[in-house]
């Protein structure tokens, strides 16, 4: 009877000490996870929130620059239109400053804002540069027209002595954007496909839009592919950005002529992808030039 109620007692107690221990285990990688995710989380929002500072001081510099240009025009109707750009700069600029970096909407919205903003006042950098070599012209002509031209040779003496501010315009006017970026999966056959599972490749197609300011040569172009889970694809290569280093996922050396240039550059894959939200980010000349979210 002692023997039965024995035997009885272990068939009761296995069960449970095996079933804690499953539980200590899943508790164990439940905590492991969660530490994981918190790290992942915290990296991106290290990369949002310099993405963010990066376009808060391209709104400022533009924002100071519009004040400078107002001091080195004498028409009035440009610095009429200097002003009202001027005035939306700086409410872009609270408005970037009010919004979170992780909120992509906005600061996607901000972006595309950014680029118009940049095209502007490029604009009027070119413009101000047009006004300096007919200024030239018009001196070599001073004593037949030296009355009719008393304006225009104020004018170019000003902007003489503004050289090395407009150098520093024209550079900032020379940033290259990388336009129409789209991402898409190919299987075996190099087919494009809707099915993660299947794809052998991921693709991705953009294009360095004109700029005739920027100078001509070859650029070393890095995309950084983000994965859902906020993981890079990398094979461990790095480059320079914001005083940090960043793993991209391809590079590729590119011929510039300040003409439209496009770009397709490929991913093989080699591990499974999950579905969700990928990131492509695109950088050159220490400058993040492009980015956009693909879901899958």
């Amino acid at each position: 009877m002692l023997i039965e109620r024995k035997d009885m007692n272990k068939k009761i107690w296995i069960p449970i000490v095996l079933v804690g221990l499953l539980l200590l285990g899943g508790i164990a990688y439940l905590y492991r996870s969660l530490d994981e995710q918190k790290k992942v989380n915290q990296d991106m929002q290290e990369l949002a929130e310099l993405d963010k500072k990066e376009m808060q001081n391209e709104y400022e510099q533009f924002a100071q620059q519009y004040s400078e240009m107002k001091t080195q025009i004498n028409n009035d109707s440009i610095v009429e239109q200097l002003t009202q750009e001027q005035l939306k700069t700086q409410k872009l600029l609270e408005e970037l400053r009010n919004v979170r970096a992780t909120d992509a909407r906005e600061i996607t919205r901000l972006k595309k804002e950014l680029a118009t903003c940049r095209a502007v006042i490029r604009s009027y950098v070119l413009e101000i540069d047009s006004l300096n070599r007919l200024n030239q012209n018009l001196t070599a002509e001073n004593t037949r027209v030296k009355g009719q031209y008393e304006e225009a040779t104020r004018r170019i003496e000003s902007l003489n002595t503004e050289k090395s501010s407009l150098s520093e315009k024209v550079a900032i006017a020379a940033q290259l954007d990388a336009v129409g970026i789209s991402m898409s999966l190919n299987d075996k056959k190099g087919k494009s496909t809707k099915k993660i599972e299947k794809a052998k490749n991921l693709q991705v197609n953009f294009s360095i839009a004109k700029n005739v300011t920027a100078s001509n040569g070859v650029k070393t172009l890095y995309v950084r592919i983000q994965t859902p889970n906020g993981q890079v694809l990398t094979n461990g290569g790095t480059f320079d950005y914001e005083n940090r280093s960043l793993q991209y996922s391809m590079k590729k050396q590119v011929e510039y002529t300040g003409n439209e240039t496009p770009i397709s550059m490929f991913w093989n894959i080699s591990e499974f992808l999950s579905e969700g939200t990928y990131k492509v980010s695109i950088f050159a000349d220490g400058h993040m030039i492009g980015s956009r979210s693909f879901t899958f």
